[in-house]
């Protein structure tokens, strides 16, 4: 048959089938990233109201009213320093949550790593709690040995493939590492901060929250 002929007599930019394949495997891609979409909105509607957005690029976006703000989904995973052991949002109820996104790869989590440190202890009398969750790391040890060498005195999430940030919606940026978002008493989004935090960038924020009635 003419189509067993010698691969020298084919013209492969001309070839349909090649050109359909590429197709089918187009419209593969498409439908997959949809659904990946569409599993992030579905997060957002059974969890929580909180839609993250950030005009302009901001790295400092606060959501005043109080009344205007949304709630983040249910936030849980597994103790980082303590094997079996659960850490959630739900814990701090009626309590101000801070939370920190950080890897010990990451310098900038490094350098903001005292001064969250003194924010917090500088708060937790007034009601406040830290929650950081460690991101990336594959090695538990080395993101424990990060706590321990940086006197981080609050708990941390361990969940390297960050499952917990569905809780998040499907808009929050998690590409931004370190960042931070600071929940009201209703634990509401009041503020999220996308870059690495001096103490007193944080700590009049969380007392301003902390003092809202």
């Amino acid at each position: 048959m003419t189509r067993a002929s010698s691969p020298g007599t084919r013209c492969r930019g001309a070839n349909p089938g090649r050109r359909i394949v590429k197709l089918v495997a187009l419209i593969l891609v498409a439908l997959i990233g949809a659904t990946a979409c569409a599993s992030g909105s579905d997060a957002v509607a059974q969890g929580g109201t909180f839609d993250f957005v950030s005009p302009g690029g901001k790295t400092e976006i606060f959501y005043d009213p109080p009344d205007t703000r949304g709630s983040i989904g249910p936030l849980s995973g597994p103790d980082l320093m303590t094997e079996g052991q659960t850490r959630a949002v739900s814990d701090y109820t009626g309590q101000v949550v801070v939370i920190n996104l950080w890897g010990q790869w990451c310098a900038p989590c490094r350098a903001e790593a005292d001064d969250l440190e003194r924010a917090y202890e500088s708060t937790k009398n007034l009601g406040v709690q830290f929650l950081g969750i460690d991101v990336r790391d594959p090695q538990r040890d080395k993101a424990q040995d990060f706590v321990v060498d940086n006197k981080v005195s609050y708990p941390s999430i361990y969940d390297p493939p960050m499952r917990t940030l569905t809780a998040l919606g499907g808009n929050y940026p998690t590409s931004v590492i370190p960042s931070t978002l600071v929940l009201d008493r209703e634990h509401r989004v009041a503020a999220v901060f996308l870059r690495a935090l001096l103490t007193e960038d944080l700590q009049p924020v969380i007392e301003r929250v902390a003092a809202e009635k």
